[in-house]
């Protein structure tokens, strides 16, 4: 049979029958939903109206999330769903749909904000760090260099709320893309959420 959104096929809203005067139209299809999961990225290309592409993407590990209070958008592995307001039934079976709420690697924006800010973030009081990381965070500036880090400092402070999220290595992110028509390349919108909020 196939999916079909005409609505020649449905009775009249007085219940009669309709007659049905010309057979199905290319036009009128539907096709099933991506129902888009979390694992190696599998996309599979569909044709569509004037030979042009459509990207269903049926599995996806990685997107790219933007923070943007700090304008920093960096691609990202996606651990997990945690939140869907539609459907309970999408989080149980880690489906990723347009404005569904997930957890992402915080690990790149940790890295990028440490090295624009020269100042650590979600790491615990005492925790030691490697040669490399001191050599970001404490490296020799030239006087000019070194105005122009302690100019960005003044604007360095970030919620607290999303402090503790970096201290898990985890954060909140939301899906700001349908995946089934071209979303095989995920741009996404990193929300700064309370964790309370969803649990």
């Amino acid at each position: 049979m196939g999916i079909s959104r005409d609505n020649w096929h449905k009775r009249r809203k007085t219940g009669g029958k309709r007659k049905p005067y010309h057979k199905k139209r290319k036009y009128e299809l539907g096709r099933p939903a991506a129902n888009t999961k979390i694992g190696p990225r599998r996309i599979h290309t569909v044709r569509v109206r004037g030979g042009n592409k459509k990207y269903r993407a049926l599995r996806l590990d990685v997107g790219n999330f933007s923070w943007g209070s700090e304008c920093c958008t960096r691609k990202t592995r996606i651990i997990d769903v945690v939140y869907n307001a539609s459907n309970n039934e999408l989080v149980r079976t880690k489906t990723l749909v347009k404005n569904c709420i997930v957890l992402v690697d915080s690990t790149p924006y940790r890295q990028w904000y440490e090295s624009h800010y020269a100042l650590p973030l979600g790491r615990k009081k005492g925790a030691k760090l490697t040669p490399e990381e001191e050599e970001i965070l404490n490296k020799k500036r030239s006087k000019k260099i070194q105005k122009k880090y302690d100019e960005r400092k003044k604007n360095a402070k970030i919620s607290s709320l999303l402090e503790e999220q970096f201290q898990q290595g985890k954060l909140l992110g939301e899906m700001s893309v349908a995946l089934g028509g071209g979303g095989h390349k995920i741009r996404c919108a990193l929300c700064i959420l309370p964790l309370p909020q969803f649990f």
